[in-house]
């Protein structure tokens, strides 16, 4: 039983842990949910945990604020008598919460001396008494800094561009190895790759991510072999703290990957607990050919072009064949499979392959993505977005996460909570369009038109970087004209719309978004005969996102309208 149960959004973890810390160095034990260890069922625990603490700390920002859980364990402890509050950024905190006393902590810069910190202290001694043990000296604690790193994508050294999938795969693998050794603290992995190709140097990039350490490698693969060269570099002074060459057989890439996490740890003089060496040496797969395989599927994927679903849903079913516990690659192949299945062109719906992901791992957020999309394209959003906030509790970062929550949330017209999500989905991957489009929607909901026409050049850029190589992108020329649309470029985005029909005529996805465009610009006539064309092909999910649009509610009242609505129900069999 802890004496402090810490309730906060995820998305706060970095600035949370010093106030942790700062608890923990009173002498009070403190629980709060990346303690959870893989295994246990985190919805379970955390509930267990919640009921035994004998106080509850909930930190106040604007995104827990907006966090139904975090309200909830609040309300929990309130009712309990437990509660003590605290702020950060002046967040205006939720209304029923408003009479209880909140200490601010703006000004407590880490320092437990401040008069904020002793505030809380005070507040949390009335509940708990004196702490039981002493406190270690303010001193002997910042002794002892945490060590965050920065790890940089390693750089393709191939000679061949396609090869970048596999230098990205090896990046990531080192990210989630070294976040798995507590005395590290590790800049996730969006910020990270944000650098990726930048000029800048080590130290600017340690300013600006807050690590002590910045880790550069490159990777050469070539036939049978892999070479690796890594460097871990103090941001402080540019030295070289370690720094080594690999050259190996592929087949052995993962005992390589674990060899420099260890070697990592060993350079800063960290002791890696049993649990820690052997969480680093568990692989997601250990079949080197369903690896890489993988790695081209999940490169697919990200593209999100509709014509590559077909191509990931068969490269990912090979990869399962080769690997039947590979959890990942089932999450993939049930995004994939859904996206073929919603445009009506295959009979296998993602639900199988969502199930077997989170059986083989419930704590992989792409596996609790690909079932909250199973809800989202049946229309069941709150269902949808229950998956993702259990996900996104232990993967704050997660793309697929953040993109499905954001779009739950839009079925559910809480559009200001959609466009947080979508923010941190398109800051995750620098690819991203869908959410970077969406959240356009989002702002122009709330009349936010300055952030509107800011988010649509935005997401324009990177739709037009798209097209660049891929001009037969239909899914980014679909969302592009609806960005044309939002900034008034009104010929262009119908040159666009001609494009699209002519490049790929039967997708009902891209129909949809032109005549979402379409109502926008007040071209009403071709807006009800391109829903004409995509009412009459549609499934119940479509059906069911269609009736909660924003987009549409400028043409409701219109009996046109009403029209395709109850004709299109006829011939699905959904009631009104």
């Amino acid at each position: 039983m802890a004496d402090i149960f810490i309730s906060y959004s995820r998305q706060d973890k970095v600035r949370v842990a010093p106030l942790v810390a700062a608890l923990e160095a009173e002498g009070w034990s403190i629980w709060w949910d990346p303690e959870i260890t893989p295994g246990e069922e985190f919805d379970g625990l955390i509930s267990r945990e919640l009921e035994a603490a004998r106080s509850l700390v909930v930190v106040w920002t604007q995104q827990s604020v907006d966090s139904r859980w975090v309200r909830g364990e609040a309300r929990d402890a309130a009712d309990r008598g437990v509660l003590v509050p605290v702020r950060l950024d002046g967040a205006k905190l939720p209304i029923d919460f408003r009479a209880v006393h909140t200490t601010d902590l703006d000004g407590w810069n880490n320092d437990r001396e401040s008069d904020a910190f002793k505030g809380l202290r005070k507040a949390l001694e009335a509940k708990l008494g004196a702490p039981k043990k002493a406190a270690a000296a303010p001193a002997e604690v910042a002794a002892k800094p945490a060590v965050t790193i920065c790890v940089l994508p390693f750089a393709n050294m191939s000679g061949d561009p396609e090869q970048e999938y596999f230098s990205d795969g090896i990046t990531e693998d080192i990210i989630t190895d070294l976040g798995k050794i507590s005395a590290l603290s590790i800049v996730s992995r969006s910020l990270a790759f944000s650098f990726k190709g930048s000029k800048g140097g080590v130290s600017d990039i340690g300013r600006q991510t807050n690590a002590s350490h910045v880790l550069i490698g490159s990777v050469r693969k070539a036939g049978a072999r892999v070479r690796i060269t890594a460097q871990l570099v103090n941001a402080a002074n540019d030295a070289q703290v370690w720094g080594e060459r690999y050259d190996r057989d592929l087949t052995a890439i993962f005992e390589l990957q674990d060899e420099i996490s260890k070697a990592i740890a060993a350079a800063l003089k960290l002791t890696l607990l049993p649990a820690e060496k052997a969480a680093i040496e568990q692989r997601a797969t250990t079949n080197l050919e369903a690896y890489k395989l993988y790695l081209i599927g999940r490169q697919l994927w990200q593209m999100d072009n509709t014509r590559n679903s077909e191509l990931c849903v068969r490269i990912c079913t090979r990869v399962v064949e080769l690997d039947p516990k590979y959890a990942q690659a089932w999450a993939t192949l049930a995004l994939a499979q859904w996206d073929v299945f919603h445009r009506g062109e295959s009979t296998v719906s993602g639900e199988q392959a969502a199930a077997t992901a989170v059986a083989l791992d419930p704590f992989l957020a792409d596996a609790s993505a690909a079932v909250a999309e199973s809800h989202r394209y049946a229309g069941r959003f709150a269902e949808g977005l229950e998956y993702c906030e259990s996900a996104l509790r232990l993967d704050p970062d997660s793309y697929m996460c953040n993109r499905v929550a954001g779009m739950c949330l839009m079925g559910l017209r809480r559009f200001n909570e959609a466009a947080g999500h979508f923010e941190t989905a398109l800051a995750a991957l620098e690819s991203d369009f869908v959410a970077a489009s969406f959240v356009v929607q989002c702002y122009e909901v709330n009349a936010d038109t300055v952030r509107a026409r800011e988010a649509a050049r935005r997401a324009l850029t990177r739709i037009e970087k798209v097209i660049s190589v891929q001009p037969d992108h239909s899914r980014a020329i679909g969302f592009g004209v609806g960005l044309l649309a939002t900034l008034g470029e009104t010929e262009r985005a119908r040159e666009w719309v001609m494009r699209g029909q002519l490049l790929d005529p039967r997708n009902v996805i891209m129909l949809y978004n032109f005549s979402c465009a379409m109502v926008q610009l007040r071209d009403l006539e071709t807006a009800f005969a391109l829903l004409q064309d995509y009412t009459s092909r549609m499934d119940a999910g479509l059906m069911r996102w269609l009736e909660s649009d924003s987009d549409f509610d400028p043409i409701r009242d219109d009996p046109r309208f009403a029209k395709m609505l109850t004709e299109a129900k006829q011939r699905i069999g959904v009631e009104n």
